[in-house]
């Protein structure tokens, strides 16, 4: 499929891009600040935004005080509305401003709702602060004081009252609710009500001023606030030009989604600014509809939800085009590029997979482990946690019985490492020669290996994945132990195991929801805090070594008897299944966010296609390498066949493991329940619809 222009607009995909708008004010000058409003609102229109919020009582500044009771300042502020409101025609974006309004003889702090020189609805503040440094129930009244739900302004009736909901007919899963200031720091705020009344982007028109400390506060109120209402959140606060006769102002304007921080403005700043990001209204609809006590919420408050209003309105969307995402999206999903951020996930990986285990061992009264060491990643992790567990039950590791078992395919990189690995970690090391035992049951499977020749086919590779497992748990009956399973997340995901006999089982599995890339980063942050030296040479050596099933040789016939099959292992796993760090981003928002492959497809072309743009985690250099649209979606293909077509019947009898990460589990008593024999046919088919090239200008 040639290029699709319009296949990398973020519209397309269910975004919508928002704006926090911080613009310069003067107290008391509605004028000034309606021009301020204006360029921002044209700016945000230039940049294709589809909602813009301004702060509160934006148009006449915050900090009038009495001065909001003056004729003079109220009939100004109208004026300066319908500047905004004449200036609007034309523009797609949605304004949301803050002015004071008069109803029936009482003062509203309000936040007017404008879109295309039209007046959609005017929602008045409900919960008025009067304590502190506040005391707007000087000035104001209450949203719950109307006994209108619609008013006249500048010419119109327009829709009045804290209950509205604006829908845009042209996206239909944008529906807008508002709430100002003091509602936010409610132990209920509006908003509760109104996501649960259907709306997905909820904006607070805030002044807000500035203490030490606070802006720490409003980071957490807005991240809790849209988490637990599943939605996106816009706040806005009053920035320079607020009197500061005995407050200050610093103009923080943040936007949230789901608990996410996804853009935040400079504070302090002197000049206008908008803070602008896409949005993903697919991924608010998916949670509410995934978490069904959502729903359980809407039929508990059914009658309060009742009270709400939907304004439909039409929404000028931009025309079909490739533009950038507003928004950051991570390479590693599973893998913190931050520093800090990543040791924080590593030690708490490492701490639920030690005290699952542990809770194992003290519930059967077993002592002893027994586990496969290959040299690789997984095993390493596994044995890593092991001996963790060990500790933390005051047991010698001499109670992990290790086992190396060199096969046809060996290399004498990885059996080297299994050496030193165990000897370095204290643990009790045991070498098996599983050669022997395969060959002969090649022999009796009558397979042309046996003879003599150069047959490398499954049954070949079977036969050694499944006589390593089944002395493991002859071992665990033998020695009293229990065998510890080494498999990851990514390898259940794309049915890279054994099934049955062979990897695939084990007594208990520390590494089933952990993903192959966070476990390359585990053995990492081990190597660099948690280990002595030679652990440490042994450790680096490991997370260096190429993914290997290590089951066909690199020569014809049998490997030699020290196993040595050369420095590095012949067979490369990625060659088969594609990449790690790409299938395990396929992986995240697959089981994570349930998006389509298309979609998939999009953000993995936005995180990958130019490696000099986003963060990394601490990789090497020659791991930090783009994917172009084609290669991802080849390698989405591969994951999209193994995922939901063949690989279901492995995940519905997996054995015990603990659940690591928000990233989900693939337990059929987790995260993941589906049937053994479904198609793949609809998820081919979406993916079908993904472009083979992207625009040259990318």
């Amino acid at each position: 499929m040639p290029a699709d222009p319009s296949f990398f607009d973020p519209y397309r995909h269910g975004f919508a891009r928002v704006a926090v708008a911080v613009p310069r004010c003067k107290v008391a000058d509605p004028q000034f600040n309606a021009a301020q409003t204006i360029a921002l609102l044209r700016d945000a229109a230039q940049r294709q935004v589809a909602v813009v919020a301004f702060p509160e009582l934006g148009l006449s500044a915050y900090s009038c005080e009495d001065l909001f009771h003056q004729r003079a300042l109220q009939q100004a502020c109208l004026a300066a509305l319908a500047d905004v409101l004449d200036a609007s025609k034309g523009l797609a974006p949605v304004a949301i401003v803050g002015v004071p309004l008069v109803v029936d003889h009482l003062l509203f702090n309000c936040a007017v709702a404008i879109c295309d020189g039209r007046i959609l609805g005017v929602v008045p503040k409900t919960y008025l602060p009067n304590y502190g440094e506040f005391y707007e129930a000087r000035q104001f009244v209450s949203g719950d004081s109307a006994r209108v739900d619609e008013i006249e302004l500048c010419g119109r009736r327009v829709p009045f009252g804290a209950e509205l909901v604006f829908q845009a007919r042209q996206l239909p899963l944008l529906r807008i609710a508002i709430e100002v200031c003091e509602d936010l720091w409610v132990p209920i705020p509006p908003s509760s009500y109104a996501a649960l009344a259907g709306a997905t982007l909820l904006v607070n028109l805030s002044a807000s001023n500035i203490t030490v400390g606070k802006a720490d506060y409003r980071h957490r109120l807005v991240s809790l606030q849209s988490a637990r209402c599943i939605a996106a959140y816009l706040y806005t606060s009053a920035g320079f030009g607020e009197s500061t006769t005995d407050l200050a102002w610093d103009g923080e304007a943040l936007v949230y989604e789901y608990g996410d921080r996804l853009a935040e403005s400079p504070r302090f700043a002197l000049e206008s600014h908008l803070c602008v990001a896409d949005v993903d209204l697919e991924r608010v609809s998916r949670e509410r509809m995934r978490q069904t006590s959502f729903g359980q919420s809407v039929a508990r408050h059914r009658e309060r939800l009742a009270r709400f209003r939907t304004v439909a309105f039409d929404l000028s969307l931009p025309a079909p085009a490739a533009r950038p995402l507003e928004r950051r999206v991570d390479r590693f999903p599973f893998v913190p590029a931050d520093p800090a951020r990543r040791d924080e996930r590593c030690a708490e990986v490492y701490r639920i997979q030690v005290h699952g285990l542990a809770k194992r061992l003290e519930s059967t009264g077993i002592r002893k482990v027994v586990i496969g060491v290959s040299g690789g990643l997984d095993s390493t992790q596994a044995l890593l946690v092991c001996a963790r567990a060990m500790d933390l039950l005051g047991l010698p590791r001499t109670n992990i019985l290790g086992y190396t078992m060199p096969g046809f395919a060996t290399s004498g990189r990885t059996l080297d490492q299994a050496r030193r690995l165990m000897a370095s970690l204290g643990c009790e090391a045991n070498e098996i020669d599983i050669r022997p035992s395969c060959l002969q049951m090649l022999r009796d499977l009558g397979h042309p290996f046996a003879q003599g020749e150069p047959v490398h086919d499954i049954t070949f590779e079977n036969v050694q994945a499944g006589e390593r497992t089944s002395h493991l748990f002859r071992l665990a009956n033998h020695r009293d132990a229990i065998v510890v399973g080494t498999g990851d997340l990514s390898e259940l995901a794309l049915g890279w195991c054994t099934y049955g006999v062979g990897d695939h089982m084990s007594h208990y599995n520390v590494n089933a929801s952990v993903p192959k890339t966070l476990i390359t980063h585990l053995i990492r942050w081990v190597a660099a805090h948690d280990a002595g030296e030679d652990e440490r040479r042994v450790l680096q050596q490991i997370a260096a070594t190429e993914i290997s099933p290590e089951l066909v040789p690199a020569k014809e016939g049998v490997a030699s008897e020290d196993g040595d099959q050369g420095d590095q292992p012949a067979q490369k796993t990625e060659d088969v299944i594609g990449p790690y760090p790409l299938q395990d981003f396929n992986l995240y928002h697959a089981l994570r966010s349930g998006e389509t492959p298309s979609k998939i497809a999009y953000l993995s072309w936005c995180a990958w296609h130019d490696a000099a743009k986003g963060a990394w985690p601490d990789l090497p250099a020659h791991e930090k390498r783009a994917y172009g649209i084609a290669e991802i979606k080849k390698h989405l293909r591969t994951f999209v066949w193994r995922f939901y077509k063949t690989s279901q019947f492995k995940r519905s009898c997996l054995p015990n493991a603990p659940k690591v990460g928000s990233g989900g589990s693939l337990s059929p008593r987790g995260d993941w329940r589906a049937p053994s024999d479904s198609e793949a046919t609809a998820w081919l088919a979406d993916l079908d619809r993904v472009p083979d090239e992207a625009p040259k200008n990318d």
